[in-house]
């Protein structure tokens, strides 16, 4: 979406110009509306703002099907590597089919199933026959949601010797699937997670209506039936019929559309340590050559026009222009800090969180683990742990089996770490959380598989965890090109606060160094990582220090609250012993590099050490830098992808981000120039009210259900009350909040101290972040 570096430079102003003019025009158009509102006053209100100002235009731009291909093609293409790294387990190998239009809702269904059934699934025969092989390390199916679907199998840390085999293997694996058929427990299974999350609608932080939008473009972008992905029901049903008739459904759909179809590619990407190199000296060649083509007025012109691009972009918007955006008044804004309902009671010795939620018929239940019951050394292990709840089977399952069991009758299980400094403490909150969800009726189901884990898994299987380790080991080398902000923040915060390190033991660089080391300990000394295991899970799942986190609605809570508390009796009670954990936080400055082409950049440090105390006008400020200045210097000035501010309020820490950013030197310059940028800051009313709405957005973000009940159990667990939130809030006489004001009356205003004590607090941030 940004568009190709190399290609960039031979775009002109005009053919820019053309290209908007011809796809951004209402009749390229399409208009979504989701929620409460009246129709014909929106309607009325689209047409009289933006259709009516535009003639009408009659050029249909189309996406034509590509030609078919004759036969499969080969591509090899290479990425960049360090100089002198190992090109060994580096290649990246895929598959790739062309398998029909996405506007056949029913063959979208079938290819999602036999996608998760035959690649995704840790039952799945082609993922397990690429295992046994030993090709690759992590092995991912997906489908493209373009014109014509592109089922895609992706295998990652192979070898370029291995692309015959793993074609092979594929190929093989599609011919005995479509002779003999999907597993049906598999089948099943998969279907319910479908229906499942198509049902629970279930889009995080994001509102529904966007991604409901992004799901009818699917189909509405190739002139199909915009409600065809949103009607999941009745080709989910169809698909259900044809099965339970014995039809032999995905068996035709994939000779038809995988094995006797030639319109597919493989694509082999491997690494070449040399090739940045090489890319910089064509392009400082390219660059020397158009150089010396000018002549001395091509130059004078060229200085001329980017002198005046750059006042163009430093220029503030007029405020003319400003008021043309509608925005908020402070007195839109509640006063009162929105409450998550919450009761707190004690079973067995488990504190047991309730949030009376509408959770359309889905309980959502959340295991807590306190980590500060463990040795600060077994802190990197507690992410794998995690996945082997789920992911190593039990005494009387295999992983397959207790995988297909989870997908047949909840909506999933999953492990998240959890860590954060307590309000008002040095001290730190660290959990490991069993995450899961499932229909109210199948409660019971939930909270056996639950039991079986936590009392029964198996962690005696040696290939197994090896194959867990080395899939996490894949995927965290990924995210260092694909997340290299949050790497670099949470390398950060790792030297400035407790919770810090402790997640950069389970989440960050640190840990991807233990699990390279941990890998090869795997097959030098398995009974010693076995016994780190067992000792690590004994000492976790102990009653006295967990937590147990439940969201649903009242009706089913009073039902499903005694199964509740009989299972949390079974569960091992011991004494607890907790950990002071004070490790030597590391201070120095440090880069790290990577086969990348662009940088992410931070700077970081703990304001309160400085002691500053905590304002809710920080939120404010963070805001308003990094739409102005960090905006305006580092994105648009400097061509990063990215800048930002972050502050948080429990441990005082105040960085700066970049993300995929051309830039260091210049970044860390711009970070350093916020202080000039603040103290001379002449802020308008206009602006401060769009800063302070910004802020109010933040902490208070879009939440679903079962969002809202972890976010209070986080909230609960670090210490935070809702009346240190309703502090933060409002703006009492004398006390800087955030910048709702409740006036004498009762009522809501701003009054101006509000702005001189955003602007002391401006002057307070104004301070080189070390």
């Amino acid at each position: 979406s940004g568009g190709y570096p190399k290609t960039i430079p031979t775009l002109t102003y005009k053919a820019f110009l053309d290209f908007h003019r011809k796809y951004y025009h209402p009749s390229n158009s399409y208009i979504f509306l989701y929620g409460d509102y009246d129709l014909d006053k929106e309607l009325k209100f689209i047409d009289a703002e933006y259709l009516s100002k535009y003639e009408k235009s009659d050029k249909k731009i189309e996406i034509p099907l590509q030609k078919p291909f004759k036969e499969m093609k080969e591509v090899t293409s290479y990425y960049s590597a360090a100089e002198g790294s190992s090109t060994e387990n580096q290649t990246y190998l895929t598959l790739n089919i062309v398998a029909g239009l996405n506007t056949d809702q029913k063959l979208a269904f079938a290819l999602q199933i036999i996608r998760e059934v035959l690649v995704n699934q840790e039952s799945a025969p082609i993922r397990l026959a690429l295992q046994e092989a030993g090709i690759g390390r992590e092995v991912r199916a997906s489908i493209d949601d373009m014109k014509q679907n592109v089922f895609q199998i992706t295998v990652q840390n192979a070898n370029s010797t291995d692309k015959d085999k793993f074609l092979a293997i594929v190929n093989e694996q599609l011919q005995k699937a479509a002779k003999e058929g999907l597993d049906k427990k598999a089948v099943e299974g998969t279907l319910n997670r479908i229906e499942f999350h198509l049902r629970e609608n279930n889009f995080g932080s994001y509102p529904r209506g966007l991604i409901l939008m992004v799901r009818a473009l699917t189909t509405w972008l190739y002139d199909g039936d915009p409600f065809a992905p949103l009607d999941f029901a009745a080709p989910l049903e169809a698909i259900k019929s044809r099965l339970a008739a014995g039809e032999p459904i995905f068996e035709s759909m994939m000779r038809e559309h995988m094995l006797d179809n030639p319109h597919r590619t493989t694509v082999h990407l491997t690494p070449d340590p040399g090739l940045q190199a090489k890319k910089e000296e064509v392009e400082s060649e390219h660059l020397e050559k158009v150089r010396s083509s000018f002549t001395e007025d091509d130059l004078l012109g060229i200085i001329k026009s980017t002198k005046e691009l750059k006042e163009f972009q430093e220029a503030p918007d007029s405020p003319e222009a400003l008021a043309l955006l509608p925005t908020l008044k402070r007195c839109d804004l509640d006063a009162e800090e929105r409450q998550i309902p919450v009761e707190e009671s004690e079973s067995s010795g488990v504190r047991i969180l309730y949030h009376d939620l509408p959770t359309y018929g889905i309980a959502y239940v959340d295991l807590g683990f306190d980590m500060h019951a463990l040795p600060l050394e077994y802190l990197p292990y507690v992410p794998l742990i995690g996945r082997a709840f789920t992911e190593m089977g039990t005494d009387e399952e295999d992983y397959i089996q207790l995988a297909q069991r989870i997908g047949r009758t909840t909506g999933g299980i999953h492990a998240v770490t959890f860590t954060s400094m307590m309000l008002n403490d040095d001290a730190s909150a660290a959990w490991l959380f069993l995450r899961g969800k499932a229909v109210v009726k199948h409660t019971d189901d939930l909270l056996s598989i639950f039991e079986d884990i936590l009392r029964g898994v198996c962690l005696d299987n040696r290939e197994r965890f090896l194959q867990i380790v080395l899939e996490t080991k894949a995927q965290m080398e990924a995210e260092l090109a694909q997340l290299g902000h949050q790497v670099v923040y949470r390398r950060l915060q790792s030297g400035l606060h407790l919770a810090g390190w402790v997640d950069e033991q389970m989440n960050g660089v640190e840990n991807l160094f233990h699990i390279r080391e941990l890998a090869k300990k795997i097959e030098t000394n398995w009974p010693d990582v076995l016994h780190t295991l067992e000792t690590i899970r004994d000492l976790l799942i102990n009653r006295k220090g967990m937590v147990c986190n439940v969201t649903m609605e009242r009706h089913s809570w009073l039902s499903a609250k005694p199964p509740i508390e009989a299972f949390l009796a079974t569960l091992p009670s011991k004494e607890l012993a907790l950990h002071e954990w004070t490790p030597e936080l590391p201070t120095d400055n440090e880069g790290m590099t990577i086969p990348v082409s662009v940088n992410f950049v931070g700077k970081a440090t703990d304001i309160y050490r400085f002691g500053h105390k905590m304002q809710g006008s920080y939120e404010a400020i963070t805001g308003y830098l990094r739409t102005t200045w960090l905006w305006d210097t580092i994105r648009l000035q400097g061509g990063a992808y990215g800048a930002f501010s972050l502050f948080d309020n429990l441990s005082g820490v105040f960085a700066y981000l970049s993300y995929r950013d051309p830039n260091t030197l210049k970044t860390i310059s711009a970070y350093d120039g916020s202080g000039d940028f603040l103290r001379t800051l002449q802020l308008s009313e206009q602006e401060l009210t769009k800063s302070i709405i910004g802020a109010i957005g933040r902490r208070d973000p879009y939440l679903l259900p079962d969002a809202k009940g972890f976010t209070s159990l986080k909230r609960t667990l670090s210490g935070v009350t809702d009346a240190n939130r309703q502090r933060r809030l409002l703006a009492e006489p004398g006390d800087p909040g955030v910048g709702v004001q409740v006036d004498e009356a009762g009522s809501l205003g701003g009054r101006e101290p509000r702005r001189d004590q955003l602007a002391g607090s401006l002057r307070l941030l104004a301070h080189p972040v070390g």
